[in-house]
C-alpha cells in the first residue's frame, strides 16, 4: 500500500465516552488512524475493545465525546461534548473559589466558539458538497442529453433519471457517503419491512418518489449482490444467514457510497458462507471503487481481505502496519497475544503451538514514562515508551 495516496477518511485523537453514572467509561480513547482511498482498514482486537464503537462514532451513530473526524478533507464529527463539559467543570471551579471569574468567562467563551465553530462547519460542509453534486450531474447529464438527441424515448427517460438524481444530490450530506453493514443481519433488519423497502429506504429518505426508478435501483442492486429480482417482495425471516447479509450490503450499497464501514459482517454466519461474504466484498470494492473499514476480531479473515491493520486494546489502537509487515514483525505484546491463538489446520504445529497470554500489568511499567503512539518504522506504529520504543526497534533490526 502506498502512503502518498489520497486520505479519504481521518480519524484524529477519537474518544468516546459513556456516562455511568458520576463516571466515564472509556469506550475508545485517544484513537488517531488514516485511510487511503481505495483501501481496506481492518481494525482487530477482542470483543468490548471499542472496535464497534469506533465505526459507529464515525458515521455519527454516537456524539463525539472528543476529537475529529475528517471525510475527504472536510470535518464531518466534531467531540462537543468535550467544549460542555469544559464549560460545567469551570462553573464548579468558579463556585468553590479554585479559578477567578475572569477565568471563567474566557473559558466559557473559547469553548462555546467550539462548539458554534463544530455546528457551522456540518453545515457548510453538506452545503458544498450538495452544491457540487448538482454541478457535476448538470454536466454529466448535458453530455448524455446531447448523445440522445432525436431519441426521444431515451431522452425521457435520461430527463427522469436526472430529476430523481437532481432531487437526491439536493438532499444530500457528506456522511451520506459512508454507509455501514452492521453485525448481526437479524437484528439490523426490520421485520415488518419487505426487502424492497429495506434496500429503497436510503433513496426514499432522500427524497425520491418515482417508484419505476426505485424499483430499477432495488433489482440492479440484489442482482449485485447475488440475490434475485423475486427476493424483493419477502421478509426477511425468509432468508439464510448469508442472504440476509446480503440483503444489508445491498442496502448500503443502494446509496453509492464511496466508504463502507463493515462491522463484523460475517462472525454470525457460518465458514462456507463467510468467504461467500468476503469474495463479495472484495467484488464490490473492485467494481465500485470502495474503501472498506472492516472491523473483524479473526486475524486470519483480516489478513486475506485488509491491506492495513490496526490493532486496539482497552480502547487505545497499541499498534497499526501494513497487512504483511504486522504478521511479519507483531511489535507490541498484545499482538503477539492475538496471532499467537490463530489455529492452523495442521496437528504437528498445533500440537507445538504456544499462546501467548498478554498480562499489561507484567508488560508495561508507564508509571515514570508515559507511552504515546510512535512510528517505528515507515508505516508501522506502536504504542510504547522510550524505554520500549529502543526494545523494538532492535527487535526489528
Amino acid at each position: 500500500m502506498e502512503n502518498n495516496r489520497e486520505v479519504l477518511l481521518k480519524v484524529e485523537h477519537l474518544c468516546q465516552y459513556f456516562r455511568l453514572g458520576r463516571k466515564d467509561l472509556k469506550a475508545v480513547d485517544d484513537v488517531s488512524f488514516e485511510i487511503h482511498k481505495g483501501e481496506t482498514f481492518g481494525l482487530v482486537g477482542e470483543s468490548g475493545c471499542g472496535k464497534t464503537t469506533t465505526g459507529r462514532s464515525i458515521i455519527k451513530l454516537y456524539n463525539i465525546t472528543s476529537g475529529n473526524v475528517y471525510f475527504k478533507g472536510q470535518r464531518i464529527g466534531a467531540g462537543t461534548r468535550s467544549y460542555k463539559d469544559a464549560i460545567k467543570q469551570a462553573k464548579k471551579d468558579l463556585e468553590e473559589k479554585k479559578i477567578t471569574k475572569e477565568e471563567y468567562d474566557r473559558i466559557v467563551a473559547e469553548n462555546k466558539a467550539l462548539i458554534r465553530g463544530a455546528k457551522l462547519d456540518s453545515k457548510a460542509v453538506d452545503k458544498q458538497y450538495a452544491e457540487s453534486l448538482v454541478k457535476s450531474l448538470v454536466a454529466e447529464y448535458n453530455e448524455k442529453f446531447a448523445a440522445a438527441q432525436g431519441d426521444e424515448e431515451q431522452t425521457k427517460a435520461l430527463k427522469r433519471e436526472f430529476k430523481n438524481r437532481v432531487r437526491v444530490a439536493k438532499k444530500s450530506k457528506l456522511i451520506t457517503q459512508i454507509q455501514m453493514i452492521f453485525q448481526d443481519p437479524i437484528a439490523s433488519l426490520d421485520p415488518r419491512m419487505t426487502v424492497r423497502d429495506i434496500i429503497a429506504e436510503g433513496l426514499v429518505i432522500n427524497g425520491i418518489t418515482d417508484k419505476d426508478y426505485i424499483n430499477e435501483k432495488v433489482y440492479e442492486i440484489l442482482e449485485t449482490v447475488g440475490l434475485v429480482r423475486e427476493h424483493a417482495d419477502r421478509y426477511p425471516h425468509e432468508f439464510s444467514g448469508g442472504q440476509r447479509q446480503r440483503i444489508g450490503i445491498a442496502r448500503a450499497v443502494v446509496m453509492q457510497p464511496e466508504m463502507i464501514i463493515a462491522d463484523e459482517p460475517i462472525s454470525a454466519l457460518d465458514v462456507s458462507i463467510q468467504a461467500q461474504v468476503i469474495n463479495l466484498l472484495n467484488d464490490l470494492r473492485e467494481r465500485l471503487g470502495l474503501t472498506i473499514l472492516f472491523i473483524a476480531h479473526d486475524l486470519s479473515v483480516v489478513k486475506y481481505f485488509s491491506d492495513r491493520i490496526g490493532v486496539m486494546y482497552f480502547g487505545k489502537m497499541v499498534e497499526l502496519a501494513d497487512s504483511d509487515e504486522l504478521f511479519k514483525n507483531p511489535l507490541h505484546p498484545y499482538t503477539r497475544s492475538l496471532l499467537s491463538a490463530i489455529p492452523l489446520p495442521d496437528p504437528v504445529y498445533e500440537k507445538q503451538r504456544v499462546r501467548i497470554v498478554y498480562n499489561p500489568i507484567a508488560e508495561h511499567d508507564y508509571s515514570v514514562d508515559a507511552p504515546s503512539f510512535r512510528e517505528i518504522t515507515p508505516g508501522h506504529f506502536v504504542r510504547c515508551n522510550d524505554a520500549e520504543e529502543a526494545k523494538y526497534r532492535e527487535m526489528i533490526q
